[in-house]
């Protein structure tokens, strides 16, 4: 019987959402019969290797979510203790974390994108960095955190009436707003699963609606034309091996059919996809066949350390 901690919580502005994900995996893994147990992250970096050479497990699962969890940094420490850990590793959850960095790799696979500029806190509040309608959002941060859309009747300069939301030093990705609907697609050991529709029920599929019971509805198979189903399930698997993934990732796309020349654009693959009640990877992986329980324990048996 494998040994394996669930690493939860952590430092980011995810940290509430990591915590559902991590209970929800020790019960299923627990289920599946393994031995498993949570181990809730904190800045006490000292006090998790400690635990990890107390406790010895066979393999991490990394529940994380954001900055610290999901950029890289655990997955450093987990190579550097030579312990086996899920999805991927520092490398391609680096790339995959920041926005910019993983636009330029999809560029270089053929995958669309967004037209974007990176801008300054003087830059928003001076006028509009693009043609309205753009979205501002953090180079870094998963979850919608921190996404503003600028829409063309805003009269007024972006946050003119309001608190800035960002950091005052940091750079804000600006992209051009797509119409259309959202899509996302998950991803195991680099075959699609299945395109899901993602339709809001309040205004845009924010953190809240994420992660409130009836916040939104989730439509799989998305029904859409098959030969656009079928291009994003390819883009979604030259995201994944483009960027050096591994495990399960999931990949959210734009989506415009309202003309004749339909448009398909990447916004972001996600590393450490989210495993909630809520969550969107556990619906599609249903649909393809996996239950909760075969999810993780795909995860588990796949898990590696290094590069």
């Amino acid at each position: 019987m494998k040994k394996v901690a669930v690493l939860m919580g952590g430092m980011s502005s995810e940290r509430e959402v990591s915590l559902l994900s991590g209970k929800n995996v020790v019960e299923a893994l627990k289920k599946a019969g393994y031995n498993a147990f949570c181990i809730e992250l904190t800045e006490n970096i000292e006090k998790l290797i400690v635990l990890l050479n107390k406790e010895k497990p066979d393999v991490v699962f990394n529940a994380l979510h954001g900055k610290y969890g999901e950029d890289g940094c655990i997955q450093g420490l987990l190579d550097l203790m030579k312990i086996p850990y899920t999805h991927s590793g520092r490398l391609a959850s680096a790339l995959a974390m920041n926005k910019v960095t993983a636009k330029q790799v999809y560029r270089s696979a053929n995958i669309p994108v967004a037209k974007e500029k990176i801008v300054s806190k003087r830059e928003i509040l001076s006028d509009n960095v693009l043609p309205k309608p753009y979205v501002l959002k953090p180079i870094s941060d998963g979850s919608s955190v921190g996404v503003y859309i600028i829409k063309e009747e805003d009269s007024k300069k972006p946050f003119e009436m309001g608190k800035y939301p960002y950091n005052e030093n940091d750079k804000i990705l600006a992209e051009e707003y797509i119409p259309g609907r959202e899509l996302t697609v998950a991803v195991l050991n680099g075959k699609a699963l299945g395109v899901l529709e993602i339709v809001p029920n309040l205004k845009f599929y924010d953190y809240t609606a994420k992660y409130t019971n009836g916040g939104a509805e989730h439509i799989c198979p998305a029904q859409i034309d098959q030969n656009d189903y079928n291009k994003i399930m390819e883009y979604a698997e030259k995201a994944h091996n483009a960027l050096g993934c591994r495990g399960v990732s999931r990949s959210d796309f734009r989506y415009d059919d309202s003309n004749k020349q339909h448009r398909i654009v990447i916004l972001e693959t996600n590393t450490q996809p989210g495993m909630t009640s809520l969550s969107l990877v556990p619906d599609i992986a249903r649909y393809a066949g996996y239950s909760y329980e075969e999810l993780v324990s795909a995860l588990v048996e796949q898990a590696t350390w290094g590069d």
